[in-house]
């Protein structure tokens, strides 16, 4: 005779099977996957607090200075927007304060309606930094680093500076604001200025776009003038924004290179250098 069965029994019977057909090793991968997960999430909160920490402590040592300084390459057109550019102030650092945290320090890089406000550490390569914050402990986060290549004492054709860009908008996490017409729209935002130890500068920007990962737009230097000059005119024709900044041959350039989307693509941001102060 068939025998009925509540359906209390049936769902403890269902239960029941279902455990057995799950192998326990399924179980536990499972578990471990999931305290991973957390553990990894944890992680990147936890190094994106150490980093701005890191950061709130350093802006401290920034001062705004009015000082004139030696004018570089001057344009011959008297209408350029390198006259508006060169009026604006110097930024000045406190290097003994930063050396004394970190002696890679080499330089002090800032930049408008972005979070870009950090030391530039250099090393002798170009791995070290791309996992370590500026205390030198190890941080996804990394840090904002110069080319192993160039020579912030003696500025190559072309000086590069690196950072990853963090979600959270810390190191070069903000540079995409410039892909924007709202960062775009703002003429005051088209400078970038670096500090050394020996003397503060000021760059005009004259090129912004993104590009597949290569190696050309990081030349540091060129054989010739023509080399050079097609390098140039290569940049500003990559140029999205609604700049005609003047720029040839005798310009000393900074590039700044950082990811897009963790994907293999860049944001790269170039300026030529226009002033310069010595401290």
């Amino acid at each position: 005779m068939k025998r009925y069965i509540s359906i209390e029994e049936y769902f403890k019977k269902e239960s029941n099977n279902r455990r057995k057909k799950t192998p326990k090793y399924i179980i536990i991968l499972c578990i471990s996957t999931i305290i991973f997960s957390i553990y990894i999430i944890f992680k990147w909160h936890l190094d994106n607090y150490k980093t701005k920490q890191i950061n709130k402590e350093i802006k401290e040592d920034i001062n705004i200075n009015n000082n004139y300084g030696e004018l570089i390459n001057p344009s011959n057109n008297k209408n350029s927007n390198y006259y508006y550019y060169i009026s604006f102030p110097f930024y000045q650092v406190d290097f003994s304060k930063l050396t004394q945290k970190n002696k890679d320090t080499i330089a002090f890089i800032y930049m408008k309606n972005t979070n870009i406000n950090y030391p530039v550490v250099q090393t002798n390569d170009n791995n070290y930094y791309l996992n370590h914050s500026f205390d030198k402990k190890e941080n996804k986060a990394g840090w904002i680093f110069m080319d192993y290549r160039n020579n912030i004492n003696n500025l190559s054709d072309n000086t590069i500076i690196y950072g990853h860009s963090r979600i959270d908008g810390t190191m070069f996490g903000t540079l995409k604001n410039t892909l924007f017409d709202t960062w775009q729209n703002n003429k005051d935002n088209y400078i970038i200025y670096l500090s050394t130890p020996s003397e503060n500068m000021i760059f005009q920007i004259f090129s912004i776009y993104t590009i597949k990962s290569e190696t050309y737009y990081i030349t540091t230097t060129f054989n010739n003038d023509n080399e050079k000059k097609t390098w140039i005119e290569t940049m500003k024709k990559r140029n999205i924004a609604p700049i005609d900044t003047e720029i040839n041959t005798n310009d000393k350039v900074i590039t700044l290179s950082t990811c897009k989307n963790n994907r293999d693509e860049r944001i790269v941001i170039q300026a030529k250098l226009i002033k310069k102060q010595k401290r």
